[in-house]
């Protein structure tokens, strides 16, 4: 008998940091995860306009086994439209264990902290909180208003990890790649997942 795939909800909004968003899934479908992915109308512009026209979310699988070889295509993507609230993501029945929001645009993070579910965006990462399943979001802004800092300690206080985009330099990164890299290896020991994406603090 073998172990069914690991899988996870990625949702893409129209925060800045692309590049977050893609090494992330392109390190958890290494690992053979099955990605329920949710891109919203903002995200899918944030994509084209940082990645390239070939990183459009309808081809975003195969994007991504170009841009970080074929180990990519151990896992799966299947992508949902952010309109539809019918999807099984909406549903506390689906069998995803975590979900994250990456980037997550201070709009979105209002709508997760005040309940919404005006998109399936917000409806699963509610659907989350709910079930007291992980859900990150991983907001990238600068300043932040008083009302977005609200926001975070209302997700937080809801059972939500708030996980910054503020990459490190101990690690020494040399290209953008590194920096992208070292969020979504945070991003995957928040998930439990075992990676060297980046050296542990006080390591070489």
């Amino acid at each position: 008998m073998t172990d069914r795939p690991r899988r996870f909800v990625i949702a893409v909004t129209g925060a800045s940091g692309a590049l977050y968003a893609a090494r992330t899934m392109a390190a958890l479908l290494e690992r053979g995860c099955r990605l329920d992915v949710v891109v919203s109308e903002y995200g899918r512009r944030l994509l084209v306009e940082e990645l390239g026209p070939e990183a459009r979310a309808e081809r975003l699988h195969d994007y991504l086994v170009e841009r970080y070889g074929t180990s990519v295509g151990s896992g799966s993507i299947t992508l949902h439209s952010n309109r539809d609230l019918g999807s099984t993501l909406a549903s506390g029945g689906n069998r995803c264990e975590a979900m994250v929001i990456v980037p997550c645009s201070m709009k979105t993070l209002a709508g997760v902290a005040h309940g919404l579910s005006q998109t399936l965006i917000e409806r699963a990462a509610d659907v989350m909180l709910k079930e007291r399943r992980r859900l990150i979001v991983v907001p990238r802004e600068t300043p932040m208003s008083l009302p977005d800092l609200r926001n975070m300690v209302a997700c937080a206080e809801a059972g939500a990890m708030v996980l910054p985009a503020m990459p490190a330099f101990y690690q020494k990164p040399e290209t953008l790649e590194d920096l992208g890299a070292f969020i979504a290896g945070k991003i995957l020991g928040a998930l439990g997942i075992e990676h060297a994406l980046f050296p542990p603090w006080g390591e070489t």
